[in-house]
């Protein structure tokens, strides 16, 4: 019988594939308080993607179009997609380059 992320055909990098495996062993407990993580959680989630604040900016028309092309090929709105090119960047996740 094929597991479930052979079926979907995901590729795990070695951190995920160790974790993975981790559950799979059965080493994982869920903790006793698991309501209130998970509402704690989901709290903390709504909050960091509550779009709270405006920001007017000036962008050249080429690199406008560039992130329209962009957005469009991941099938998102324009400003959806520089949002969250803005949000992945002050969550650290691009290198920086300045």
């Amino acid at each position: 019988m094929k597991k479930k992320r052979d079926v979907f055909n995901v590729k795990l990098d070695s951190e995920e594939q160790d974790l993975l495996e981790s559950v799979e062993r059965g080493e994982w407990k869920t903790v006793e308080n698991a309501k209130d993580e998970l509402a704690f959680a989901r709290e903390a989630a709504a909050n960091s993607l509550r779009k709270d604040e405006r920001v007017t900016l000036r962008l050249s028309s080429i690199d406008l179009d560039r992130l329209k092309q962009k957005a469009a090929y991941k099938g998102l709105p324009y400003q959806t997609f520089i949002a969250s090119v803005l949000h992945e960047y002050a969550a650290g996740h691009f290198t920086d380059i300045i």
